[in-house]
Parts: C-alpha cells; structure tokens; sequence
C-alpha cells in the first residue's frame, strides 16, 4: 500500500472511530474527562552517547498509530525498521555500527489529528580495538561445507587481536552438533581457542560453529566486529596406527585394516647447532592430517639445522601430508625404499614408497588421525598438533569457563 494510501484508510478509521464514541458534549463525564496530550517517545532519549549498537532502539506512540519512522545515518544512509501490528512501535530490523550517530523523525496520527514530526538522535560507542573470529583446523584450513573432515578435527577459533577476557569470549563461541557430543574449549594463548570432543567424532556428524560477538566487549575495549557462523561435516573414519616395533603403517577406513605399508621414522638422537638442540625422532602421539602438498619442499634450516651441515637437506619432495606443526609428514623417498619397514633413518618424517605416499596422499582428509606408538623422544605437545594428548580432565581444565 502506497504512503498516501495508507494516510488516507488510516484517516478513514478514525473518523469512524470518533463517530462511533458514546459521549457527547452534553454530557458531563465527555465534558471532565479531557484526553491527554498524545505524544511521541524515542529510545535512547535525544543527545545520548556510547549506546551499545545491540541495545534497545524503540519508537512509540501514546494514542493512535506511527504513520511514518525514519532512521538514518550520518552519511544518509536508511535504517530498515518494522512497525508492530498495531503500528504503535517501531524498532530497527538490523543491527548498528560502531560510532555512528543516527537521527529518528517520527510522525504519528490519532484521534484529535497528527503529532510531529518529532526529530531525536544519538550516537553509538567507538571501540578501542575490534577482532574478527575465523574458524579453522589446527593446519589452517577453513571448517565449510566445502569438503568433509576427518574425525580428528579439532576447531580452532581464531581471534585475530589479543583477547583481554578469555571468559567472556568464550561465552560467545558456541559448537552445535548432530548428533550430540560432549566437548569443551581449551585456550592455546591469547588468540586461539580449540574445541573437540573426549573421543573422536563418530563418521556423518554435522557440525555448527558460531562466535556470537558483534557488540560484545571482551575486555580492554576489544570488540567483536562481526558475527561468524560456519558448519562442516565429519567424513569416513581414517585412523593409521604407525609403531614402531614393526615399523608399518596400518590405515584402517571405519574401522576395517584396508592397508598397511613399510616406513622409515626419525633414526633418533640429537645434535646442538648454534645453541639449539636438535632431535631426530618422530615423537609418540596423536596426529592429525594437517594439509597437504605435491610437491613440497623441506629445508632444514626452517627447524635450525644449516642446510651444509652434516645432516642438513633442501629436497623437493612429492606427495607429503603434513601431520604436525614443526614438520612431520607422510611423504615420498625412494631412496629409503630398502629401509621401510626395517631400519629408521629419517630426521622425524615417516618415510614411504612413491606409490604409497601417493595412495595415502589421495585416501587423506584434513583431521584424520594418525597414532604413532613406542618410538622415542619426548611426547608430541599442544603446539606441535598433539591437541589429542591431552587428557580429558586437563583438556576441560584450559577453558577459560572451568
């Protein structure tokens, strides 16, 4: 219905309603009971500053209906609103900015006539700082719909500023799965949280991730500058059990063994460079498919060992699936092909035939567990990807809530 229109049906009905009134002038209660003044109210009142862009923006008639509300920016830029069904309110229908001034001209109708147009305005907080949260696997890759994930996969809520208060931006990080699983956050440091359940994901669960933060002050006059919300879905369980002691890589697909293929781990020991010890081992753990890469090219000098060293390399390698943060892949060399499956010589990777790295290459999904057992050196840390090492009652102990 046009503006106009709309004027005229409502004009219409309240002529018929004042019509239809009982009283007349005769009569003595019409004649003392005089209506009040009909007015026009706007929430926040006219001249406020630092209102929170979630809070509670309302515009209100005392007697008959709003026949026009308008909200705009400082750059002119219109507001979108909904009027109740009585049209005697109005309130925005998206959120605010930060540090905006906005202006509200209101006009009303009622039973004596009109009333305004009334102008009011008010401006918004300006927060110190804003941060965005982006959701990923602990290898960086963007949890979506866009591929499935392994049943491994460890949410990481990243924050791309500090967060003064862990405990309030926790609140706002909420994880939703389908079916229902028990989990918990556990805080890295400042800017990362991680999620994941007491066990694996079980294969086809839905997963819904959301960090409800826009308005929200997380402390130091940190904002949220946006809400983020994805989901993703749990793949086919792939669990590879590596030990040791028969140095073999066993791939098991929901469960049944489907392959099992030679390798050759970290031959073990250590050397200091510069300062720094070096180890050699491919730590015991819990891994997970980090990313991928055909081809990659590893240099020890990026972990501290000089490329001319005794033991230094800068090698092009095909068909490597990354399972840790500093370094450790599934991946390529034919030149150990004699070694796999009877003797370690690697510098920590777990060396595989051409054909193998690249089937398992292939058969791999971000979040797939690898478990690495009886072999030496110390156990894989949080940093390094071991997220699935850490015990239960520990895990839930790094939220921010406990």
């Amino acid at each position: 219905m046009s503006r106009r229109r709309f004027r005229a049906w409502l004009a219409a009905g309240l002529l018929v309603l004042v019509a239809g009134c009982g009283g007349t002038p005769t009569d003595p209660d019409f004649e003392s009971a005089a209506p009040p003044v009909p007015t026009i109210s706007v929430a926040p009142q006219d001249g406020a500053t630092e209102i929170d862009p979630l809070g509670p923006v309302r515009v209100s008639t005392s007697d008959g209906q709003l026949t026009s509300v308008t909200m705009t920016n400082e750059d002119g830029g219109t507001v979108e609103g909904l009027l109740t069904p009585d049209q005697s309110a109005w309130k925005p229908s998206e959120p605010l900015g930060y540090g905006r001034t906005y202006t509200i001209t209101a006009e009303a109708v009622t039973v004596t006539g009109t009333v305004g147009p009334i102008t009011s305005s008010f401006s918004t907080l300006a927060p110190n700082n804003q941060t965005v949260v982006s959701f990923r696997t602990t290898g960086g890759v963007p949890l979506s719909t866009s591929t499935t994930f392994g049943v491994g996969t460890v949410v990481v809520a990243h924050f791309d500023e500090d967060v003064p208060d862990r405990a309030t931006a926790e609140k706002h990080l909420a994880v939703t799965t389908e079916p229902p699983v028990v989990g918990s956050w556990y805080w890295t440091d400042n800017r990362n949280a991680h999620w994941r359940p007491e066990k694996y994901f079980a294969s086809g669960t839905k997963v819904t991730l959301a960090a409800d933060i826009y308005g929200k002050d997380l402390g130091g006059g940190l904002y949220g500058q946006q809400d983020t919300k994805t989901s993703f879905t749990i793949g086919d369980s792939h669990v590879s059990i590596v030990d040791d002691n028969d140095k073999q890589v066993q791939v098991f697909d929901n469960g049944t063994l489907i392959k099992s293929m030679p390798t050759s781990l970290g031959r073990g020991g250590s050397e200091t460079v510069a300062g720094k010890t070096i180890t050699f081992w491919t730590q015991p753990g819990i891994y997970t498919v980090m990313e991928k890469a055909n081809p990659v090219i590893m240099d020890s000098s990026t972990y501290g060992l000089p490329v001319n060293s005794r033991l230094g390399y800068k090698e092009t390698i095909g068909w490597a699936t990354k399972i840790s943060t500093d370094g450790i892949y599934l991946h390529q060399l034919d030149d150990t092909v004699w070694a796999q499956g009877n003797t370690n010589v690697s510098h920590g990777c777990l060396n595989l035939s051409g054909e193998n790295a690249r089937w398992f290459y292939n058969f791999s999904q971000p979040g797939d567990v690898v478990e690495i057992r009886n072999t030496g050196g110390a156990p894989l840390e949080v940093w390094q990807n071991g997220d699935w090492g850490v015990p239960w009652a520990q895990w839930q102990a790094g939220s921010a809530l406990r």
